[in-house]
């Protein structure tokens, strides 16, 4: 570095912003169409509920009363910053969301209920966004293809192994966050991680 160059600060990652459920907040939450609100908002930022029902292909009237039912949850909230007139912009409250130590154990056939249709839709999401993906990914530059991945592993695991094998791979991806993008036009990457026991085959 010469004498002339300054060095240039290093980017701000924003801080990762989670939220823990409890069983009030996941029944406020677990509904298809919530789910998908809210991940719009992370995703692509503030939006009216005109946009996302655009966006989503429902009703104006429908995107407005889950955007209520979120609020009255904590989950999104008016962006002032936004809008003019009567417009209403929305923005999430939080980057992510995960569940309570108790809500696996919660006998609650309500709570059962939630916990069940919540990963159900979750699951739903993340094979809508892989066939997307497999759709699309002619329209990427080659070196995209050559990146992405659809590798799968099995292993012979203890739940506690299980348990740390999970936190390694989380600490692996907030790393990677905190990092930041190495270009500004960098687009986002899903990453899903699922890990889950099975029976071995008796054939």
């Amino acid at each position: 570095m010469t004498e002339h160059e300054e060095a240039k600060p290093e980017p701000q990652v924003p801080e990762h912003r989670e939220r823990t459920l409890d069983a009030r907040s996941l029944r406020g939450l677990a509904h298809p169409l919530r789910m998908r609100l809210l991940g719009a908002l992370r995703h692509h930022g503030p939006a009216t509920a005109s946009q996302l029902a655009a966006q989503l292909g429902e009703s104006s009237g429908a995107t407005s009363y889950h955007l209520r039912q979120l609020a009255a949850h904590g989950f999104v909230e008016d962006d002032p910053t936004r809008g003019k007139g009567r417009e209403r912009w929305w923005k999430a409250t939080h980057d992510g969301i995960r569940f309570g130590e108790d809500l696996h154990a919660d006998t609650n056939p309500e709570v059962r209920g939630a916990v069940n249709l919540f990963l159900h839709e979750v699951a739903t999401i993340h094979t809508q966004e892989l066939t997307t993906w497999l759709g699309t990914a002619g329209d990427w530059p080659l070196e995209w293809s050559q990146a992405a991945d659809m590798s799968d592993f099995t292993l012979r695991l203890t739940p506690q192994q299980l348990t740390e094998l999970n936190a390694d791979l989380h600490a692996v991806a907030e790393r990677y966050r905190r990092i930041g993008p190495a270009a500004e036009d960098a687009p986002q990457v899903r990453v899903h991680l699922h890990t889950f026991p099975r029976h071995d085959s008796t054939d």
